[in-house]
Order: structure tokens, then sequence, then C-alpha cells
């Protein structure tokens, strides 16, 4: 999966005085593009020797280190695309060459997005502050402190011994298929959230419920928490038509366009094909 980067070091401790120093990561960002740098034919993210407009004194905010060096979001960037420079939309980055830049930019999109949708306090509307001592954003008028939103979302293989249903989302592109899918609600267990999800969305009921494992998914703020699950193939199919559009029994060696190893949702479908259950 895409935040399995070894031997590459993700570190996502705060540190609270840090210097900028030339070989450190610039992550700007306007709405959703990010500020790139062509080498060749790839790109990767700019370091501050690359852009000399910006100072030690360039407003910044540190996020976290990759391999030793340290990661940091700026406002305002004093360069336009040119010859070197380009502006990418943040989905671009899952075709980077290097996997662990790749997690790097989710990461940085998911914290850019957090401070900026907590300018104001929730509570007072006062402007609010960033924290020098932890990763959060505090009012000075209220004191009321957020940190950064996480979402834990399920998601479930549902399987039939050599059978898997796949579901296609009505988000989804051309003819993809994954499994069911969704956030976990105030007071519901995860055990609770995939029964619920899997009733909506397909109609089914299912059983021996397990925990596989997670992971992070920046785009959206989630944690996505894996499970496989069974269901009597003997059981109707009804989809929501809002949420899901399709959804079918696949057996191995037949089954339709899917999500790669890239993300938890690829690596489960990898598991049942392999007939490693």
């Amino acid at each position: 999966m895409i935040h399995e980067i070894l031997p590459h070091r993700f570190d996502n401790s705060f540190i609270t005085t840090i210097d900028f120093g030339e070989e450190d990561f610039v992550f700007h960002f306007h709405q959703n593009l990010l500020l790139l740098k062509i080498i060749s034919d790839d790109f990767e993210i700019p370091r501050k020797k690359d852009i000399p407009e910006i100072k030690s004194s360039t407003e910044r905010t540190f996020i976290f280190k990759l391999d030793g060096h340290s990661c940091f979001l700026i406002r305002d960037c004093p360069i336009t695309e040119n010859d070197r420079f380009v502006y990418k939309e943040i989905n671009f980055v899952r075709t980077l060459k290097q996997k662990e830049i790749t997690w790097i930019c989710m990461l940085g999109f998911q914290l850019m997005n957090w401070y900026t949708q907590n300018k104001f306090c929730g509570k007072c509307g006062t402007e609010t502050k960033e924290k020098t001592d932890e990763r959060a954003i505090i009012c000075p008028a209220c004191n009321n402190i957020v940190y950064p939103k996480i979402s834990p979302a399920i998601i479930v293989a549902i399987v039939n011994k050599d059978k898997i249903l796949l579901a296609r989302n009505s988000a989804f592109i051309n003819n993809w298929f994954s499994h069911v899918a969704g956030y976990a609600d105030v007071g519901e267990s995860l055990e609770n959230a995939v029964i619920r999800e899997v009733k909506e969305e397909v109609g089914l009921d299912v059983k021996n419920i397990r925990y596989y494992k997670s992971q992070p998914w920046p785009f959206s703020g989630s944690m996505m928490i894996g499970f496989f699950a069974e269901a009597d193939v003997n059981q109707e199919i009804r989809i929501d038509n809002k949420e899901i559009t399709e959804a079918a029994w696949f057996t191995r060696g037949n089954l339709p366009d899917h999500p790669t190893t890239f993300s938890i949702a690829g690596e489960m479908i990898e598991i049942f094909e392999n007939g490693e259950l």
C-alpha cells in the first residue's frame, strides 16, 4: 500500500523549533493544485534551494520529515509556472515514480486542508493561531483547541468460498468495482458499521466479520479500516441506487477492473484472488 515506503523513513513527530534548511521540502498548494518541480520526464517536490526567492523568514509551517529532511507548508509562493515548475492537481501524484514522494504529497494535502478549514474558531469566530508546542490550532479568545480531523471508515471484502462481492460506486470513473465502504457513525462500533453499510448499500446480511488491517487515506482525511466478512450468495442483492449503481458476485480469475495495491481495497482483492484467505 502507498503508505508502506520502507526503506524510506516518514516521521510525523511535531517539532516546535526547527531551521528552514536548503534541502528541506517545500509544499505550496493552490486549492487542489500542488507546485512540483519538473525533472526530465518526472516531477518532484521542490526544495528550498530550488526557489531562492524563499527566505528563511518566509511564513511557513513545519508538517513532518522524510528521510530526515523537514517538510514545510508555505502560504505564499514567489514563483509562477515556468519551464522548471508546474502546478498539478493532487490526484496526479498517484503517477509519480517515487512512492515515498506520492505519500508525503498526499499527507501534505491533508494537512493543508486542515489548516485552511480552521482559520477561524468554530465556537466564537475569532481568527485562530497555530500552537507552538503540538500540532494543533488554538483560539486566542476562547482557548478552543482543534486537532487534525481523522475520520474512521470501514471497508469490507464480502466473500463466500471462491466468490467475492464487488460493487460499483456512483463516483467511480470508467468501469471500476471495489468493496463496500463507509464512515462509522456516532456511537457505532466498527463491526456495527460493517453490518449497517453492507445492508444499506447492497442489502446483504454478513457474518464472521474479522479485522484485516488499516490504511490512512489522506485524500479524504480518513482512516480506512479493513475487514473480511462472509455472506450467503443466495441472498438477493439490493443496491441503494445512490452510492452504489451495480453489485455482483465474481469468481477468481474473472474479476472486473478494480483498485491496485496502492490502496487497502486493492490489497484485499489481491488476497482473495491469490486464494490467501
